[in-house]
């Protein structure tokens, strides 16, 4: 099993070295950085399951750490080390996306808790972008979408509107909500396009395979979802 890689940026290198020795004795991978940039920079270059990300640093603060790291949509878990009365640190950090924070001083057990809690919540990468109904998987960063072990290709259209269904698993969705989700508000087209390229889907995705996952409610509109 693959142990967990931290990267620790902390500028106090007592402290830094503490954490450091702590949690490889809990079985992590462990890097570190005493300043800002140095941390940036490796967040950048490396896989990271969790940050720990100090606030007060030098050359760049870790509020503006965390700021460049959620602009590249990098979910990462991050928690931040404050200090005690830095109310506004911890409202920023949390507002830009951090996912938990712990004061200094702090208990080092607090922390090792608060470390193995946002790693429990952390899904694995190659299953972030995984939708999953039935036999059916569709990875949305890769456009790859499988029934069972056959690969199946599908246009834009068609893919945009299979994720639709997906992520609205087991709810009627009528003609005009699949026309925004898919050809956005500003479609002033025939809506009878929805049929056409649900029938497109179905002829990929359901034709052959059992059980069929598109269904029509008449009146109303289409579902997907398991009817077993």
């Amino acid at each position: 099993m693959t142990k967990p890689n931290i990267l620790v940026i902390e500028d106090e290198e007592k402290i830094a070295r503490v954490l450091e020795l702590e949690l490889r004795f809990e079985g992590y991978e462990v890097e570190k950085a005493l300043d800002g940039l140095e941390g940036l920079e490796k967040v950048r270059e490396g896989s990271w399951d969790l940050i720990l990300l100090d606030v007060m640093l030098p050359e760049m603060s870790g509020v503006d750490v965390l700021r460049r790291i959620r602009s590249g949509d990098d979910a990462t878990k991050v928690i931040m080390l404050t200090a005690k009365d830095a109310l506004d640190d911890k409202v920023s950090a949390l507002d830009l996306g951090a996912n938990d924070y712990i004061t200094k001083p702090f208990q080092m057990e607090e922390l090792l808790a608060r470390v193995r809690a946002a790693l429990r919540s952390q899904k694995p990468k190659e299953e972030e972008d995984v939708l999953q109904v039935a036999d059916l998987k569709v990875n949305e960063a890769t456009h790859e979408v499988h029934r069972g072990t056959a690969s199946i290709t599908l246009t834009a259209t068609e893919f945009s509107l299979l994720v639709s269904f997906m992520k609205n698993e087991r709810h009627v969705l009528d003609r005009q909500q699949l026309l925004d989700l898919v050809w956005g508000y500003d479609y002033y087209g025939d809506s009878n396009i929805v049929d056409v390229y649900v029938r497109y889907l179905r002829n990929k995705i359901d034709k052959g395979y059992d059980p069929q996952l598109i269904h029509t409610v008449r009146g109303v509109g289409y579902v997907l979802k398991d009817p077993r």
